[in-house]
């Protein structure tokens, strides 16, 4: 009983701070990201803001240098409706980027640093950009996408390059880092677009999600509010900054309440703890793959020095959630169940085992969600004999829903959508629960317990999620598809003992396997596609058995997985660190089995 209640109190207080936090945004639609920064900047000064290794802003700061960009922006011709580029690593100048480009008007796309050539290009093309920043190191992968489009879009290296690129760094230390003046202010609202996040979605290739100043700034202080973020909270971040989670989550939690933003460059495990304990931090942001590494580690002197009082992230899996919460002495841990562009938002406030978080029934009616009973085979969800969706029980699995709404009342409701119209009418559902009613797909199958708790069971369609990234099925098979002696392909995941999400499995039908060339087709994966979207395991196949639309069948594929005495057909695994592909037998499922194989 008092466990209930102390439940009860921690979702009354989370509910209650996130609608005070954020009321205030639709009330004020005039004021935007830049205005927003102003306030802080003026609040909270020459606190500590945004630190790393090789750089650090205050809130003056941070604002000083975005009203820079800003001006840089205004100078190359940029302004309201327009998109830029950014593919940059980790670093607080990251923030102060698509900060000051937002404060002219400009929308940045936060381009994933592991892309190059078609895949890139695509991102590239389908924002429209007028032009990029890029930093030095990112140059060379950054041109193998520039060679696909159909005209050229001009590059602004970040430091010093080989090619002699105009050096943005160098070029805004000619602008004024004062406020800008009325006359150089566009005419914006918290409508107006402000990121395009990508996101892979259930088919094809990244679709670019739009990130009005609006969701942005809901995001932000939602999740600070979720986190009761205080100032003198430091968060720690790790995570690519080209994901919601680490581009706009963290640094949200940090700026909002007058907190910092610890910025590192790539996750490392072994210095996680040392670097948390150096910086003083009190929290941290997580991908559930991250937490997994780090309980994997062997243990430390330093597994129980720090200080930090809260972990906040999405995707830690039930097996390790109380292990690493008890190992690393946590005190909270922050699930959350959100989509970067969707309109369904779930938070674990009490850090109830297993569960993504939790939507009590006093609460149902103010956050209209549902899961509904979908039919994986058809694809589709099931309705009854009117027509309408069937909502799913206690512990049924089923796709969860959003309700959409454009009320200016209600803008948590809302789907901004995508840069594509044919994709954004993809995730909209009709005709759900009565006529004319629309519903954002999560492509997520859920289940969702007696009092109210949420958990995660699987995605649907083509895409799976494996070290952290969604990966499009439909792209990965294009690009296999494409090489010489390859007939047909389809792609998929499997579960892989000891690790999150689903590893990558192609099964390929070849017109000769005695004379297909392996190494080569390992060789132009890794110069087309990002490492986490390579198939682990190839399965060939003298062919794909196919459903009545001539699609694939994934369903007994995905059973039998890349044991080769279940699927009968011979198996092969990419050893990354020996550099090419073995053959999978009998002691290697096993040694699978235990988690020891090499990844």
């Amino acid at each position: 009983m008092l466990a209930r209640l102390k439940s009860e109190i921690a979702y009354v207080g989370g509910i209650l701070r996130a609608l005070k936090r954020t009321r205030p945004i639709a009330e004020n639609r005039g004021l935007t990201l830049g205005d927003y920064l102003e306030r802080w900047a003026t609040t909270f000064g020459d606190k500590p803001a945004l630190l790393s290794e090789t750089e650090t802003f205050t809130y003056r700061g941070l604002d000083a240098r975005a009203s820079r960009y800003a001006r840089w922006a205004r100078a190359l011709g940029l302004g309201k409706g327009d998109a830029i580029c950014l593919m940059m690593a980790n670093r607080p100048e990251y923030v102060a980027i698509w900060l000051g480009m937002a404060r002219a008007g400009v929308a940045t796309a936060l381009i994933n640093t592991n892309l190059a050539g078609p895949s890139l290009a695509h991102s590239i093309a389908i924002v429209g950009a007028k032009a990029a920043i890029v930093d030095a190191h990112h140059l060379a992968p950054f041109a193998t996408g520039l060679a696909k489009l159909p005209s050229p879009v001009p590059v602004f290296a970040h430091g010093e390059s080989a090619g002699g690129e105009s050096r943005v760094d160098l070029q805004v230390e000619g602008f004024s880092g004062e406020p800008l003046r009325p006359d150089e202010r566009p005419a914006l609202t918290i409508d107006d677009p402000a990121l395009f996040i990508y996101t892979s979605g259930t088919t094809g290739l990244p679709k670019a999600a739009r990130i009005t100043h609006s969701r942005a700034l809901r995001i932000m202080y939602g999740f600070a509010a979720a986190a009761d973020a205080r100032a003198d909270d430091r968060i720690y971040n790790c995570l690519p900054m080209y994901h919601s989670n680490g581009g706009v989550i963290a640094v949200g939690i940090a700026l909002t309440a007058g907190g910092s933003c610890y910025i590192r460059e790539r996750f490392s495990a072994s210095e996680f703890w040392s670097d948390t304990i150096r910086r003083d931090c009190t929290m941290f942001i997580y991908v559930g793959e991250l937490c997994r590494y780090l309980n994997n580690a062997p243990p430390g002197d330093q597994d129980r020095g720090h200080r930090l009082r809260m972990a906040v992230g999405n995707g830690l899996r039930p097996d390790i959630f109380a292990p690493f919460r008890s190992r690393f002495a946590i005190p909270q841990i922050l699930e959350f169940y959100a989509a970067t562009e969707g309109n369904v938002a779930l938070f674990n406030f009490d850090s109830h085992p297993g569960a993504v978080g939790r939507l009590p029934f006093w609460a149902a009616r103010r956050f209209p969600i549902r899961t509904v009973a979908f039919d994986v085979d058809a694809g589709v969800e099931k309705r009854d004999a009117a027509g309408h969706c069937l909502e799913c029980g206690v512990d049924e699995p089923g796709e969860l829903l959003g309700e959409i709404s454009d009320d200016p009342g209600k803008p948590a409701a809302k789907f901004d959508g995508y840069c594509d119209p044919t994709a954004t009418r993809a995730k909209i559902l009709r005709d759900v629960f009565k006529p004319g009613d629309a519903w954002f797909r999560t492509g997520d199958l859920l289940k969702r317990d007696a009092r109210g708790y949420y958990y995660f069971v699987d995605r649907i369609g083509d895409t799976f999620r494996w070290k952290g990234e969604n990966v499009s099925t439909t792209e990965v098979a294009e690009t296999i598809s494409a090489y010489p002696g390859v007939l047909e392909a389809t792609v998929y995941g499997v579960a892989l003992p000891g690790h999150d999400g689903r590893a990558g499995m192609a099964a390929v039908v070849v017109d000769n396997v005695a004379e297909f060339d392996l190494a080569g087709l390992r060789v132009e994966l890794a110069e087309r596609l990002p490492a986490y979207a390579r198939p682990l395991f190839l399965r060939f196949r003298p062919k794909l058995d196919l459903t009545g639309t001539f699609k694939p069948r994934k369903v007994e594929l995905v059973a039998q997985g890349f044991d080769p005495e279940r699927c009968g057909d011979p198996v092969y695994f990419d050893d990354r660190r020996a550099g090419g592909y073995v053959r999978v037998d009998a002691d290697f499922v096993d040694a699978a089995g235990a988690g020891a194989i090499p990844l």
